[in-house]
C-alpha cells in the first residue's frame, strides 16, 4: 500500500549496471521527495540505497539464448513472484531500468492494474527486436533515454521519449579515491597499468578468462613492467593468477588510472571513453546463441562508443576474432603515444559532449515526480 507521507516506487533491475543506475536514481528521487520508499530487484548498491530487495542481481544477471532457456523455470518463478507483490503493495509507480526480456513481459503482465510504468535505459531496439516497440505503446506510460540517439528512433515511431542526459556525464575520478586505489594496491605514480575487464557475469568471466590470461602472459614479456590490474564486479569470481592485482572496491579509479583497457562489451565501454582510457572491446557467447543473435541484431556495432559515433572508433573482436594475436595487435599501440591511442582519445572528447551535462539523475528524478 501507498506510504501516507510519501510514494512508494516497485524498481527493478536485473543487471549490474542497473544496479549503479537504480541506486541513484533511488538517491535524486529521495533528495526531491521525501519519504520514498523502494521495493524490488536489484543489487548491493539499490540495497544500499534503501531498495528492500526480493531478488539480488546475482540471480537474475542471464545474458544469451541458451543461457535463458537453461534458467527459464527460476525466471517464470520470478515473474510470477514479482507479479504477486506488486498486486499485493498496489506501489504508487513501477521504475523498470534495462532488462527488456523479463521488464518488458512485466509491463504487458501488470497493465490491468492501472499502475503508471517508469521505464528507465530502453531496450536497444533499433538494434534488434524492433517489433518491442509494441510494448511501450500499450503498456509504458514514461520512457526515458540516456543516449540522445534514442529519442529520436523512439518518436519517429510514436513512443514519447525524455532525455536529459546520460547520467556518466557527472562521473569524476576524484584525486583522494586514485591516491586510495594506488595506497590499497601498493602503486606509484610511476606504474603503467593495464586494467583488464573481463564481465559483470560469471559465465562472461568464464568464457573470456582463458584468453585473458594468454594476453597476460605475453604482453607481460612485451612489457614485464606493466602491472596489470583485473576489475572483479559485484558476485563474480576471478580465477587465481600470480600476475594480476584483482580490484573490486573501486574499479572506476582502476580505469581512470590506466593507460588502456582490454573490455567485455557493456556499459564499461562508455564508461571507460568518460575517463580518456584506450580501450579494445571483445565478447564470446555460445555457438548457438551468437548465431542466433547475429540473425536478429541489426546494429553495426556492439560497443556503446561505436554506436553512438556511428562509426568505428574502437576495435570489436568478437567470437573467432577474439584470438591472442588480434588482442595484441589492437591493444599494444594503445600503451604508448601511437597515432591510433591519440585519435582514440580525440573520439573520446567527442562522445563526452555528446553525453549532456551533469545532473542527469536529478533531472530524470524531477521528471518522473512531476509525473507522479
Amino acid at each position: 500500500m501507498s506510504q501516507k507521507n510519501g510514494k512508494l516506487f516497485f524498481i527493478i533491475a536485473g543487471e549490474p549496471s542497473g544496479d549503479l543506475h537504480g541506486a541513484k536514481l533511488m538517491k535524486a528521487l529521495k533528495n526531491n521527495y521525501e519519504n520514498c520508499k523502494f521495493i524490488g530487484h536489484g543489487g548491493d548498491q539499490m540495497k544500499n540505497a534503501g531498495l528492500d530487495i526480493i531478488y539480488h542481481t546475482d540471480q537474475l544477471a542471464i545474458m544469451g539464448i541458451t543461457e535463458v532457456i537453461k534458467e527459464l523455470p527460476f525466471m517464470l518463478n520470478v515473474m510470477g513472484e514479482t507479479l504477486g507483490k506488486i498486486r499485493k503493495l498496489k506501489p504508487d509507480r513501477i521504475i523498470l531500468i534495462d532488462y527488456p526480456g523479463f521488464n518488458l513481459r512485466l509491463a504487458k503482465n501488470i497493465f490491468g492494474l492501472g499502475i503508471p510504468v517508469t521505464y528507465f535505459i530502453l531496450p536497444q531496439l533499433w538494434a534488434w527486436k524492433k517489433r518491442r516497440i509494441k510494448y511501450f505503446h500499450k503498456y509504458i506510460h514514461q520512457s526515458i533515454s540516456i543516449f540522445p540517439f534514442e529519442k529520436e528512433w523512439f518518436e519517429n515511431r510514436g513512443v514519447s521519449v525524455g532525455y536529459f542526459g546520460h547520467p556518466f556525464s557527472e562521473m569524476i575520478n576524484s584525486i583522494d579515491a586514485k591516491s586510495a586505489f594506488y595506497k590499497r594496491q601498493s602503486l606509484d605514480d610511476n606504474d603503467e597499468i593495464l586494467t583488464l575487464l573481463p564481465g559483470s557475469r560469471q559465465h562472461e568471466v568464464d568464457k573470456h578468462w582463458p584468453i585473458f590470461v594468454k594476453v597476460i602472459e605475453k604482453i607481460l614479456i612485451i612489457n614485464p613492467k606493466l602491472k596489470i590490474i583485473v576489475g572483479q564486479a559485484p558476485g563474480v569470481n576471478i580465477p587465481q593468477h600470480r600476475n594480476i592485482i584483482v580490484e573490486s572496491k573501486d574499479v572506476q579509479s582502476a580505469i581512470a588510472s590506466s593507460k588502456a583497457a582490454l573490455v567485455s562489451s557493456g556499459t564499461v565501454t562508455l564508461e571507460c571513453a568518460v575517463l580518456d582510457t584506450p580501450i579494445v572491446v571483445c565478447y564470446k557467447l555460445s555457438f548457438i546463441s551468437n548465431f542466433i543473435l547475429s540473425l536478429l541484431n541489426k546494429s553495426k556495432y556492439i560497443s556503446i562508443v561505436n554506436i553512438i559515433l556511428n562509426k568505428k572508433v574502437v576495435n570489436e573482436l568478437i567470437q573467432s576474432k577474439m584470438s591472442l594475436n588480434n588482442i595484441l595487435e589492437s591493444l599494444v599501440p594503445l600503451l604508448s603515444k601511437s597515432e591510433k591511442r591519440k585519435k582514440m582519445l580525440f573520439e573520446f572528447e567527442k562522445v563526452r559532449r555528446l553525453l549532456g551535462f551533469p545532473g542527469a539523475y536529478d533531472r530524470i528524478a524531477k521528471n518522473i515526480i512531476e509525473d507522479l
